[in-house]
């Protein structure tokens, strides 16, 4: 459940909490940290402790890359500050007598935020937002796949012959589910006991594939709920002798796993999206917000699909979008509308991939809406029938390379996100690149061994 600070000294003070887990999130969306004894966090280290810079310059691999403004070998790789949220206190139920905390990463001599830093880069578009008079309601889903083992047995297989919890598409199934009831009840009950706002899980539509909603919430707890709940996800899978993976394709044969965002405005508690004049209920103020939406998508692309493999999930037929157009409640549309007609009305993107960090995919959408919004951008019509067969719409970028280049040429996002935050993320995505391009494939081998 969530706690106040008072709560947390309580439960510290009867035994109930004896570690704190203090964790920022990485550029990778993860959790990193520290566990403190709960005695020495309630009494001193609530209000900040360190960690080494590098946090917010490494890959998956935690290397350090050269290349970045922020920090480097030659700067020496110094402190940033962590500075509690106390507002995200919460007990952590699948870990024994633990609570947790987000912070937001401060500069060691300023005590500025990093601007780079994933919660920081959300906050800033909130801020612009606010200051236009609206919040933003944001809802994530997460989808993943289980696999009959271990993480480390996985690994020390060479990621090879890996086995998914199923062996058929499970898609609302619920008998295949029931078999799953071992990882995915727990999952439900401690994230939600944890105070994330759990709805419902399901089969997805592949082998082992599985889906967790969270109820929709303001911008930034969406993104906490999300980065908590995948966290939780990993865990709990390791307690129950298996894993579960967020790659968006982990299999050339089998369908990829995406994180749609659905996201409305509101002002003073009322959604003003709505319309009930408009035949689809959208407001004049959703279609520039859309239109700003779709129209700097490639832009922003990057923030969606953040790795090579993330770009292996877009293929037609698989519910995963090709092309960056909207279409009403179509799920072959990179943009659906969803709830036409009602209050709910809102749009969901579907491009994101289950790798994306949501902090910064959450706040490069809501830069492309305010800028809609700003230039009062008008939204082309819908589209219908399988997108994926629309030779007139744009197409998504298709590589890890061009969505880099759409990253580091978008002025609009270097007015929006800062030119310190786009180099950062542009770095980023080289090296991501880089890495990959010096590696040998299986498949190159397989290929060409005998017959190149």
């Amino acid at each position: 459940m969530a706690l106040s600070f008072e709560d947390l000294k309580a439960q510290v003070a009867s035994g109930a909490v004896d570690t704190v887990l203090v964790c920022l999130v990485d550029m990778q969306g993860r959790l990193m940290g520290k566990r403190f004894h709960a005695v020495n966090f309630v009494e001193t280290s609530y209000e900040e402790t360190h960690c080494c810079n590098y946090l917010l310059a490494t890959d998956l691999e935690m290397a350090t890359p050269d290349g970045y403004a922020s920090t480097s070998w030659q700067a020496g790789y110094g402190d940033y500050v962590m500075k509690p949220d106390l507002a995200t206190i919460r007990v952590v139920p699948w870990l024994e007598g633990t609570a947790m905390v987000l912070c937001d990463v401060l500069d060691h001599h300023t005590h500025e935020p990093v601007s780079h830093s994933p919660r920081a880069v959300l906050k800033k578009q909130i801020a612009r937002l606010d200051a236009l008079g609206f919040d933003a309601m944001m809802a994530t889903e997460l989808e993943f796949f289980l696999f009959e083992h271990s993480f480390d047995d996985i690994r020390k297989s060479g990621f090879r012959d890996m086995q998914p919890i199923s062996g058929y598409n499970e898609d609302y199934h619920i008998l295949q589910t029931t078999k799953e009831e071992g990882v995915m009840r727990p999952i439900r009950n401690h994230l939600f006991a944890a105070g994330i706002p759990i709805e419902n899980s399901k089969g997805e539509a592949e082998t082992g594939q599985e889906e967790l909603n969270i109820r929709y919430a303001a911008a930034l707890d969406c993104a906490d709920h999300h980065t908590i709940a995948k966290h939780a996800i990993k865990e709990i899978a390791w307690q129950n002798g298996r894993a579960a993976t967020f790659l968006p394709k982990w299999h050339h044969d089998k369908v990829g796993s995406s994180s749609h965002v659905h996201q409305s405005l509101w002002k003073d508690g009322v959604p003003v999206f709505f319309d009930k004049s408009d035949k689809l209920g959208m407001s004049d103020l959703m279609r520039n917000y859309m239109a700003g939406l779709i129209t700097y998508s490639p832009d922003y692309t990057y923030f969606l699909a953040p790795y090579v493999n993330s770009y292996k999930r877009f293929a037609k037929g698989t519910f995963a979008p090709t092309k960056t157009v909207w279409s009403v409640d179509n799920r072959t549309a990179g943009f659906r509308l969803c709830g036409d007609g009602t209050k709910g009305v809102r749009v969901e993107c579907r491009i994101g991939g289950s790798d994306l960090n949501p902090y910064l995919a959450q706040a490069a959408m809501l830069a492309a809406g305010i800028k809609g919004i700003e230039d009062k951008m008008e939204l082309a019509p819908a589209t219908t029938g399988d997108v994926y067969e629309d030779g007139k719409a744009a197409d998504i970028p298709q590589t890890l390379r061009v969505a880099t280049e759409k990253l580091r040429g978008s002025t609009f996002l270097r007015d929006a996100l800062g030119d310190d935050v786009v180099n950062h993320y542009t770095r980023a995505a080289e090296w991501e690149q880089e890495e990959f391009d010096r590696v040998v494939t299986d498949w190159e081998i397989a290929r060409g061994f005998e017959k190149a």
